[in-house]
């Protein structure tokens, strides 16, 4: 199918986002000339320019030579000089969801949202659906780590996709069928720092269902209650209350998997599954994954096969092995910036590794996240061994007076704690980590920004 008859060469501005790249690699092999830009490089916009698209680092308005199309990231501006170019020639410019949206047209759709989650939760999916051997579409936030890719063109009828909340572009979808997976107060400064805002803009989405679809949605989360009574699609609930429809009973983690068992109320079956994950917010995900396989139809044991199979999402509890000093080391990666994700990366590290002394490097993201969530940072953050913070990464965002690293630092050492650190040079963290390396067994590097690059030096330094 020719989704775009007119449309032959679609450029991408900020086309390494994560978001991005996906829905590029899709289009390429769709047939479509692509080409897009980006400040730095990255292995993954190394993968795709070999695939054939054309990858310029650094913004310039001769790299739209061409473009019938111009997708854009929510992280551009629009004094980007592409996009000022893009006006002056008349070039359409839509957003990263709309193009996505447009993709979706022609599939049987399943769209993942939620504040935390929604990667993992479409990565599961996808993953069941291919062991049921229905090669589906699939566009992913993060690196599926099966595939090392975050998107695939599937031979089969179904596109899975994640939906994005934070800059309100995924009313731009219109999916069969809509996964809630939790909502939080983060992102609020595109909802005006107005929480009510963000619940509205779910809602929207949520009703962009058509009448023959249906919701799976988060039955314990208070959040989503709130606005369940204001959505008129069909609701499927999951959760540990008696009312949800598919009811997680009991978990236990043991010898690296975790054990569930789901009752479907509608049915009346009980099932057993294993995740390899740890941390009840996973047997979250899995159980939304379960509930839209188990109604789209898919037999309990290719569902069983799949969610066992599944190895994770690149920078979401991705594991890796150190030898510091001669001695082993674990390395988890993890890409949660918010103290509830955070949260539920130290409640899963220490559900692993109950006797093991854990040290997390924290890179904080955006000034106003960290503003609006000071206390909620400081109380979280106390709850590891050891911390060493980097300083804030901006996200283009301007400096917040008073908010910084340092304070937070400050503020948990005037509880008494003497094993935190500020290190602002990230090539620094190398030497400390060598003379610190008693004191901990297990080591986080967590956060949304460069961070990641630190564990590239940790892993360079000390992979064993």
């Amino acid at each position: 199918m020719n989704f775009f008859k007119k449309i032959k060469h679609i450029h991408f501005v900020g086309i390494g986002g994560a978001g991005m790249i996906g829905i590029a690699r899709v289009l390429l092999k769709k047939g479509y000339k692509v080409s897009g830009s980006d400040l730095n490089g990255s292995y993954e916009l190394t993968k795709i320019k070999k695939d054939g698209a054309k990858v310029f680092i650094g913004h310039s308005k001769l790299n739209i030579k061409g473009a019938n199309l111009i997708v854009v990231s929510s992280a551009i501006d629009n004094k980007n000089s592409e996009i000022v170019e893009a006006k002056k020639n008349s070039i359409t410019i839509i957003p990263r969801a709309e193009m996505l949206g447009s993709i979706m047209r022609g599939y049987e759709s399943i769209a993942i949202a939620g504040s935390h989650g929604k990667t993992t939760t479409t990565s599961m999916i996808a993953k069941i659906f291919s062991a049921a051997k229905l090669s589906p579409t699939y566009v992913v936030g993060g690196k599926v780590l099966s595939t090392d890719e975050n998107s695939d063109l599937g031979k089969g009828n179904y596109l899975i996709a994640e939906a994005d909340e934070s800059d309100g572009s995924f009313s731009h979808l219109q999916p069969d069928v809509a996964v809630l997976t939790n909502i939080d107060d983060d992102h609020l400064v595109h909802y005006d720092n107005n929480f009510e805002n963000l619940l509205d803009s779910f809602v929207m989405f949520s009703e962009n269902v058509p009448f023959y679809g249906y919701m799976v949605i988060n039955g314990d989360d208070r959040n989503i209650r709130k606005i369940a009574k204001r959505i008129s699609r069909r609701q499927i609930t999951f959760g540990k209350s008696s009312k949800a429809d598919f009811q997680i009973l009991e978990s236990n983690y043991y010898n690296g998997y975790q054990d569930f068992i789901l009752k479907d109320n509608q049915r009346n079956k009980i099932h057993s599954f294993n995740i390899r994950q740890p941390g009840i917010h996973n047997v979250f995900n899995a159980a939304a994954s379960i509930a839209v396989c188990i109604e789209e139809g898919l037999p309990i044991k290719a569902i069983k096969t799949g969610i066992k199979e599944f190895s994770g999402v690149g920078r979401r509890y991705e594991k890796h092995s150190l030898s510091i000093n001669k001695k082993k080391k674990i390395l988890i990666d993890d890409y949660g910036h918010h103290p509830i994700e955070i949260l539920a990366n130290i409640r899963a590290t220490k559900e692993e590794f109950p006797d093991k002394k854990v040290c997390m490097i924290f890179q904080p993201h955006r000034f106003s996240r960290t503003a609006q969530l000071f206390d909620d940072f400081v109380n979280v953050l106390k709850k590891v061994d050891s911390l060493i913070l980097l300083d804030i990464y901006s996200a283009s965002e301007k400096p917040i007076k008073g908010i910084d690293s340092r304070t937070i630092v400050e503020t948990i050492k005037q509880e008494g704690r003497k094993d935190i650190y500020y290190v602002k040079n990230h090539n620094d963290v190398t030497d400390l980590l060598d003379n610190i390396e008693k004191d901990f067994d297990i080591l986080i590097t967590q956060g949304a920004g460069s961070v990641s690059g630190v564990c590239e030096l940790i892993k360079d330094t000390w992979k064993a």
